[in-house]
């Protein structure tokens, strides 16, 4: 049976008109579905940090339409897709991007309490629970200055899972990590898929993170040039 898809994409166009107007992205057609682990790989340029944006709906302007869990998001407004990202897309991005002088609890719980759900308490037993998964639930009142680069992005990965959102994003999730702790986010990344159905969507340079995942979509030139199996 096929699974339901999380995210489509049809002919995505995107232009830069700095000096000229120039193709980013061409006539992007793709479907993920639920609980997939795709990798989208190419050569820096290539437009796949740029089609990550567009489909995690940070960036509107484009041509083409996208949905997300079977809810049309091209054309909606500002408000409307911050609360789409809020409470279905998590990002997890190279830098960790946590508040130095917070503490990891609270990093993880800021989008859990900007979405308004649950209880301030609800929110911490959720965001001690995403601490706990991911092995660092004892540096939870620790700042996040003062752990490591790899303990910083499990926490990045918590706060990202804090509102069970639909999709992970990762842009170069593991860019900036040893291949020790590589090996650890991927593990998480797979455990997320496998266990919990998540779905993931990454663009990475690694060659053996790409690899491992279910499927790589490779990107030259603004194009997809193979979608993978």
């Amino acid at each position: 049976m096929t699974k339901p898809i999380a995210l489509q994409s049809e002919k995505l166009t995107k232009y830069f008109y700095d000096p000229v107007k120039m193709p980013v992205l061409r006539d992007i057609t793709m479907e993920v579905h639920k609980g997939e682990f795709v990798s989208i790989v190419g050569k820096s340029g290539c437009g796949k940090s740029t089609l990550l944006y567009v489909l995690s709906t940070m960036d509107r302007d484009y041509e083409g339409t996208l949905t997300i869990n079977g809810t049309k998001v091209t054309g909606l407004d500002v408000n409307e897709l911050a609360k789409i990202r809020n409470s279905s897309i998590g990002f997890v991005f190279q830098f960790h991007y946590l508040l130095p002088d917070f503490s990891c609890l609270k990093n993880v719980m800021i989008p859990g309490l900007r979405l308004g759900k649950y209880s301030y308490k609800e929110v911490e037993d959720r965001a001690y629970q995403k601490l706990k998964m991911f092995g660092v639930e004892d540096q939870a009142l620790k700042m996040a200055s003062k752990l490591s680069g790899g303990q910083q992005q499990r926490v990045a990965i918590a706060r990202a899972l804090i509102n069970d959102p639909a999709i992970i994003m990762g842009d170069e999730p593991t860019g900036n990590l040893d291949s020790k702790n590589t090996g650890i986010v991927f593990d998480l990344f797979q455990q997320l898929s496998r266990e919990f159905g998540q779905t993931l969507i990454t663009v990475t340079h690694d060659e053996d993170f790409a690899r491992r995942s279910d499927r790589i979509i490779e990107m030259a030139d603004g194009e997809i040039k193979d979608h993978g199996h």
